[in-house]
């Protein structure tokens, strides 16, 4: 089932998308919440009647968690050619430990940072000029829990979208660490909806990733380093994770920092992230 939140009538909506016919099927639902929660707030219970239907190309897609409750969890060099391109690059903190990590290296980004499909990844010359791009498989966890067993895991995982890890490389490498440089405005695209937790197969899910129709990235959940139930079991590791807490996975090989001369973003880009069973996030880039 794919879940969204749109702009409709002038008011924030919920919804069911029906890609094949082409249409969103609305929930009869309160709107209060739904500008920071957007589709979290379906967690926890059964969903809402639904209200009508509507040709999904008259409504206007939203970042399906517009404002995150806490920080995006995200998990670094999660795949073995992406840590070792990020770790010849220059710009990795970790790598005096070696390329790839021994447990899941986790930092975040901050909710503000969220931008929806279709929104402008928005470059500012005068802080960055080392824009990357970042395809990831972005987990939502759909009830509380603290030390979850990897075992049992995917019991609290609600459903999946897809995130761009978009990232300042220069302001990483500058402050050695990864907050800020990953935090700018409009860092996060996410979108177009999320999948329930049912859609996917995450042995065997593609993750793909185009700048200007140039394919860039293309692997597979199947090759992550640190599996979804291990990223879980070991962020829930004395912390514990709420409904709603959205879990970005790493990035696979291909971003801009492994090329020579490295592929940065730049206005007038556009980029496409794939992932297979959930669907496609596209975003232009613009300079500030």
């Amino acid at each position: 089932m794919k879940l969204a939140l749109f702009a409709w009538q002038d008011g924030l909506h919920v919804g069911r998308i029906d890609e094949g016919r082409g249409v969103v099927e609305r929930f009869d639902v309160a709107s209060e919440n739904l500008a920071n929660d957007g589709v979290a707030s379906l967690i926890g219970g059964d969903l809402p009647p639904l209200a009508e239907t509507l040709p999904l190309d008259e409504v206007s897609l939203q970042a399906p968690i517009p404002r995150p409750r806490r920080n995006v969890f995200c998990v670094g060099k999660n795949y073995h050619e992406h840590a070792q391109e990020f770790a010849s690059s220059g710009f990795d903190s970790s790598a005096a430990k070696g390329a790839v990590p021994e447990a899941p290296i986790v930092f975040s980004k901050l909710p503000e940072s969220v931008a929806a499909a279709g929104a402008p990844i928005r470059i500012d010359p005068a802080v960055s000029t080392a824009i990357d791009y970042e395809a990831e498989l972005t987990v939502i966890i759909g009830k509380a829990g603290r030390n979850i067993p990897a075992a049992e895991a995917l019991s609290y995982v609600w459903g999946y979208t897809i995130v761009n890890d978009v990232t300042a490389r220069d302001l990483q490498g500058l402050h050695s660490q990864w907050l800020i440089g990953k935090s700018q405005d409009s860092f996060c695209p996410m979108g177009p909806w999320v999948v329930t937790a049912d859609a996917l197969d995450l042995s065997d899910t593609a993750v793909r990733c185009w700048v200007n129709g140039d394919l860039r990235q293309d692997s597979n959940t199947g090759l992550l380093i640190f599996d979804v139930p291990t990223i879980i079991a070991a962020i829930s590791n004395g912390i514990t994770l709420q409904p709603g807490d959205v879990i970005a996975t790493g990035t696979p090989a291909g971003v801009g920092i492994g090329f020579t001369p490295p592929k940065y973003l730049t206005p007038g880009d556009r980029v496409k992230v794939e992932i297979a069973g959930i669907g496609s996030l596209e975003n232009p880039v613009e300079a500030y």
